[in-house]
């Protein structure tokens, strides 16, 4: 598991910035399992496969409580058999050390169900 995942998001003020590149990159060596895909600006993406649509609604509705607690936002698609989660930085419109710390908190989830 992630050292990220123990940790909580930080508040965006008007002094935030986009996640430097070599920082990016040590976080991303931590989620090996994500994506990160370009539409315009950076984001973290990955696909979690279930059994059947009720699991992956489950598991949908774990990361919306994860994000609400953390007061950080994912685009979730749920399909299925399938979640797809997306992380980005809206505010500054890529990434920050944020969205690397909520795909450490989404993928701990997901050890916990065992998917």
């Amino acid at each position: 598991m992630s050292s990220l995942s123990s940790e909580n998001c930080v508040e965006m003020t008007s002094g935030a910035k986009l996640c430097p590149t070599d920082e990016a990159k040590c976080y991303k060596s931590e989620i090996p399992d994500w994506h990160i895909i370009f539409d315009g600006m950076e984001k973290l993406e990955r696909t979690f496969e279930f059994d059947s649509f009720a699991e992956a609604l489950e598991f949908t509705n774990k990361i919306g409580d994860e994000a609400e607690n953390q007061g950080h936002h994912p685009r979730l698609i749920t399909e299925w058999g399938k979640t797809t989660v997306t992380w980005w930085t809206h505010f500054l419109g890529g990434l920050h050390k944020n969205d690397f710390i909520m795909a450490a908190r989404t993928d701990s989830r997901a050890e916990k169900k065992s998917c």
